[in-house]
């Protein structure tokens, strides 16, 4: 009897989590020094799920704060996401399954707190905080002693102070120029912000080879494109 041939393995497959916006904008010359180039133009397509150049690797478009859950349970291997991202998830998660390997110095700015510019805070007075990094903000005024009230707000931040809804807000801040136009003025640096390269540990282990290869090239991209800044 005649053995018949084994099929070819086929290559490991290659998911990587982004949401669309200015970290996606400055992602993608990063993934292109990588290899891995959209086959359509992320910007029109309604699509969620991108096929690339490489017929193994496909991108997922989400929300920004849901790409670490996506990496966290393997829906995706690997994703992008803002420091400012990472911190409430694992605040809140305290997951053991994200690897952060790669800072990309893209998309920069800062966590900041805010109020109005003649507000005057009262050591030891409650303080009313609107924000949406809502364990983040608790964990930062459990840190200096001070007990606050949170408000949780998806988007415009600044309206709050200024309707006496909040004392403080906490949010990303990056010319302050918003903040500016509305009254308020920058207080206290939480933490410098800028997007993450992060993986599925199970991942890094069963495709160590294949996304390894991709943190070492987008390393290098980042170490180029900061030479020639």
């Amino acid at each position: 009897m005649t053995a018949q041939a084994q099929p070819a393995s086929q290559p490991a497959s290659l998911t990587i989590a982004l949401s669309k916006g200015r970290i996606l904008d400055e992602t993608r010359p990063l993934l292109e020094k990588a290899g891995i180039v959209p086959a359509e133009d992320v910007k029109k397509t309604r699509k969620l799920i991108i096929p690339t150049n490489l017929e193994h690797v496909r991108l997922l478009i989400v929300r920004a704060s849901d790409v670490p859950t996506y990496v966290e349970h393997g829906a995706a291997d690997l994703g992008v996401v803002g420091k400012d991202v990472l911190m409430e998830h694992n605040a809140q998660n305290q997951s053991q399954e994200l690897y952060e390997p790669l800072d990309l110095q893209i998309s920069k700015c800062r966590l900041m707190t805010a109020a109005k510019v003649d507000y005057k805070d009262v050591p030891g007075q409650r303080v009313r905080v609107a924000t949406k990094f809502v364990n983040v903000a608790k964990q930062y005024y459990a840190s200096k002693g001070r007990q606050v009230d949170i408000i949780k707000l998806y988007g415009s931040m600044e309206l709050a102070p200024l309707i006496d809804l909040a004392d403080q807000i906490v949010d990303i801040v990056d010319t302050g120029n918003t903040l500016r136009a509305n009254g308020l003025e920058p207080r206290e640096h939480i933490a410098d912000i800028s997007s993450r390269l992060i993986v599925n540990r199970a991942a890094m282990k069963v495709k160590h080879e294949m996304i390894g290869r991709v943190i070492e090239q987008m390393r290098q991209a980042v170490e180029d494109a900061n030479q020639n800044f």
